[in-house]
């Protein structure tokens, strides 16, 4: 409700609320299943992320949040903005590196994104 999403608290390293509560997804997968989504791509203005929310089959929601080129370049311009001295990410390889024209473009677009 209200694109509130909360996950169960599930301690792990000190944090109650971690990725032992979810799951990471590959870039790929994001990008063909966000067009089907209930909500297409959401925004959120605090996080400066994009996000959206969908149900499996057995009905049960979810809210998958991400970055993608613009919510990365905003990341990499405020870190050389305070004269950072770099940005770091989860996982390069979580891109799609199948050669689908597609999926080129939007991989090259998110290591463009990195240097702003």
């Amino acid at each position: 409700q209200d694109h509130v999403c909360s996950l169960p608290k599930v301690p792990f390293r000190g944090a109650p609320c971690s990725d032992a509560a979810g799951s990471q997804v590959p870039y790929s997968t994001i990008m063909k299943q966000v067009n089907s989504s209930l909500s297409g791509v959401l925004w959120d203005e605090v996080q400066k992320a994009p996000f959206y929310e969908y149900k499996d089959s057995g009905g049960q929601f979810h809210q998958v949040w991400f970055d993608d080129p613009h919510s990365i370049s905003l990341k990499a311009a405020y870190v050389k903005s305070r004269g950072l001295r770099g940005i770091g990410m989860w996982n390069g390889n979580s891109l799609d590196y199948s050669g689908e024209a597609a999926a080129e473009q939007q991989t090259q677009a998110m290591w463009q994104a990195l240097t702003p």
